[in-house]
């Protein structure tokens, strides 16, 4: 039987070989790992649907595959005397992508005998496959052997195995100055391409706005030293929800190809985060139902675990709106932000800073000042209501006890 990437929904098309955890011949019991596939979002291990051997693998490790390309090919334990049928691997919130092409390249891993089942995370097997570490080697210190990335650290202090370097080309130019190279593949090449697909397909425009955080700020002090620590982002997506819902039209996604454009009732906003893979979007479920401590807590454990890739895929698909916090990066002017298709909207905030403001009695006085951006796609959205939008969200954040009024 045929083991297929499945797309996992948000119009998925491609991923990318990273690792086989088994060779032909192997052994392997429903659940156990197959292969490590990695989107633009995720790393992720793909399991197999059922117990059997495998007995071929259909694509090579580093290849890039569409959906619906035949994985490997497993034979199941039950004797099926029927026309073999077409697995689809498809995905509970664990359960994710898979894919390869013909002339397997194998790597001394699948070399091995035997398969056991080791228990880690696709981020802890990363880090033992760039230090030179066998992970079957590495004893687990985590509830039921699981291997953590402490453990493979420690292993690898106690080893002192070298690690593994990328191998860096040098290139000579036309003017032969030498040159590096790194490889465009995996996760930076699987980002290039959603976010040219969304340039080159939707018509943006952005918007930018200056707002004056001066109160929010104090408010933030208040609640802090009442020991309740607030991230400024967490009142932004607050704020937010109060204008999608006054303004629906920004909590949407178009279908072009069925020419309808679906606006949401439910709010689940995508949070860009900067990782050492790429740009990551965990998402924020139903934010118009959660409370300012719960979505703070929320926020911090899913950017954490962004960074460390191990999002599911639940926890990274199904926005329906995106921000991106750029100011602690020192972001601090404007940007033109790419929409993370298929919504309609994309704010970003930059940096905070105090300079000299003119008040309504022409005085003179120094308040906290934030840049925003915001850009919409204008087959949906037209200038004048993106202009409303962001003033309603101005007045709300300059306002900020006016949120809780809001929300009562």
């Amino acid at each position: 039987m045929e083991v297929k990437l499945h797309d996992i929904g948000e119009g998925m098309t491609e991923a990318d070989i990273n690792h086989f955890f088994v060779k032909p011949g192997d052994y392997v019991k429903a659940d156990d790992p197959l292969v490590e596939v990695q989107t633009d979002k995720m790393t992720a291990e793909i399991p197999s649907p059922y117990s059997g051997i495998v007995k071929e693998l259909k694509v090579r490790i580093g290849s890039t595959i569409p959906v619906g390309t035949t994985v490997l090919i497993l034979e199941s334990e039950q004797k099926n005397t029927s026309k073999p049928s077409q697995i689809n691997l498809i995905n509970d919130s664990d359960r994710k992508i898979n894919e390869l092409n013909r002339n397997i390249e194998f790597s001394p891993e699948m070399d091995r005998p035997s398969y056991k089942r080791i228990m880690a995370s696709p981020y802890t097997r990363k880090i033992a496959r760039e230090n030179g570490i066998q992970i079957e080697d590495v004893i687990g210190t985590g509830p039921a052997g699981r291997i953590t990335d402490e453990d493979v650290y420690s292993f690898i202090k106690g080893a002192k195995v070298e690690p593994v370097v990328m191998e860096v080309t040098t290139i000579p130019t036309q003017e032969t100055v030498p040159s590096k190279s790194i490889p465009y593949k995996g996760r930076r090449k699987q980002i290039g391409k959603k976010m040219a697909q969304s340039l080159y397909t939707i018509p943006h425009c952005t918007h930018f706005e200056e707002i004056d955080v001066t109160e929010l700020i104090a408010l933030r002090e208040l609640l802090k030293a009442q020991g309740k620590s607030i991230s400024a982002t967490v009142f932004f997506m607050k704020a937010l929800t109060i204008c999608l819902k006054e303004f629906p039209i920004f909590n949407a996604s178009i279908d072009e190809e069925n020419e309808i454009i679906h606006l949401h009732d439910a709010i689940h906003i995508g949070i860009a985060t900067d990782t050492s893979e790429g740009l990551i979007v965990p998402v924020l479920r139903h934010v118009e139902q959660k409370s300012l401590k719960s979505l703070h807590e929320e926020m911090k454990n899913l950017t954490d675990k962004a960074i460390a890739g191990q999002l599911k895929v639940n926890e990274c698909t199904g926005s329906t709106f995106t921000i991106s916090n750029v100011g602690p990066l020192g972001g601090s002017i404007g940007a033109t932000p790419i929409i993370n298709p298929p919504e309609v909207g994309l704010m970003a905030f930059h940096k905070t800073k105090k300079r000299p403001v003119v008040n309504e009695k022409d005085e003179i006085v120094v308040r906290s000042m934030m840049n925003i951006s915001m850009s919409y796609d204008h087959r949906v959205v037209d200038g004048a209501t993106a202009v409303q939008f962001t003033n309603r969200f101005a007045l709300l954040i300059e306002n900020p006890t006016l949120i809780f009024v809001e929300l009562m």
